[in-house]
């Protein structure tokens, strides 16, 4: 009986592969009405921000494509009672990631994938999506599929709209449900508080609130983004995005968690050019002018009991660490 081809993996190839992704924010973010696939048109300013994700892909030569195992990894920052959220079972979107590769690749064997947790679980960041972006790039590094990132995007896209972006990086326009990407420019950091809060927000559930606080209209399918967004961020001009931060889902998401209208409040008391809900929420993102005003801003913010970070952007995207 001939060997399976996931008996004896090839020699070049590396048996662990670490891929760090990045959780995103929404600068500006329009949504229209739902599609007849339950998904929204929508119009967004994306920016990747240095709050990353990180998947280590472990081959286990000698066992089948679909024995694909996931473990959360020891140094995440999160806490144990939102880490006992995260599935460890086939719907995890790096499990689905990595199956969607396995099943393309010549030379697959199981896998083992350890996720590193430091982007909010259900907090509008796409901290899932940066999962399912790194065990992607992990995964195709592994086996040596030789898919190019665009193939692993259109892969990326079946799992979800954020999965593109989290390969891409930087920052972008995404239209249609969001995986529509045309990069923009944005050539100098940005300097960003994020508050998180110790409890989730389902998407699914703040997108069904806001057509419930539309359902006397029906808004038409947005197809371009404000060019003073595109222009602030080429000017690297923190002073003009304020003017241009934007949310169609932030009212759903006060309307389903209100203690948000304080977190909000309390940055722009504190000093912040501008604050924003981030996507479905419920995680706040908060500009400032530079550095040491993030700093500052978010040491505020800690004194007043809020679980607040700094963090930059735009960064890279989905990239490997180690291999």
């Amino acid at each position: 009986m001939s060997e399976q081809p996931w008996a004896v993996p090839a020699a070049s190839s590396p048996t662990r592969v670490s891929v760090r992704a990045p959780g995103k924010i929404n600068a500006s973010f329009r949504v229209g009405p739902p599609r007849p696939d339950g998904y929204h048109y929508v119009a967004s300013v994306y920016l990747a921000v240095s709050l990353y994700e990180e998947v280590t892909a472990t081959a286990k030569p000698g066992t089948p494509p679909d024995d694909i195992t996931v473990g959360i990894g020891p140094h995440s920052t999160l806490s144990a009672a939102a880490l006992a959220g995260v599935p460890l079972d086939g719907s995890n979107l790096a499990v689905r990631a990595a199956a969607l590769v396995a099943g393309i690749s010549q030379g697959a064997c199981g896998v083992h994938l350890e996720i590193t947790k430091r982007v909010p679980i259900a907090g509008g960041m796409g901290g899932g999506s940066a999962d399912a972006a790194a065990a992607l790039v992990a995964c195709e590094a592994l086996w040596n599929t030789g898919l190019s990132r665009e193939e692993l995007s259109l892969l990326g896209s079946g799992l979800g709209a954020d999965v593109p972006f989290a390969l891409l990086g930087g920052a972008a326009v995404g239209l249609g449900v969001g995986d529509r990407l045309t990069p923009a420019l944005a050539p100098d950091p940005l300097h960003w508080v994020l508050v998180q809060a110790d409890y989730g927000l389902p998407t699914p559930a703040v997108y069904g609130k806001l057509d419930e606080l539309r359902a006397d209209r029906r808004p038409a399918e947005p197809r371009h983004v404000d060019p003073h967004i595109l222009a602030a961020l080429r000017a690297g001009n923190a002073r003009d995005l304020a003017g241009t931060l934007g949310n169609d889902l932030q009212a759903a998401a006060l309307a389903l968690a209100p203690g948000l209208a304080g977190v909000l409040d309390a940055g722009r008391d504190l000093g912040a050019l501008a604050a924003v809900v981030s996507g479905s929420g419920p995680t706040v993102a908060m500009l400032a002018a530079d550095a040491g005003h993030a700093g500052a801003l978010a040491a505020a913010l800690a004194d007043a009991g809020h679980n607040a970070l700094t963090a930059t952007g735009p960064v890279h995207g989905a990239s490997i660490i180690t291999k």
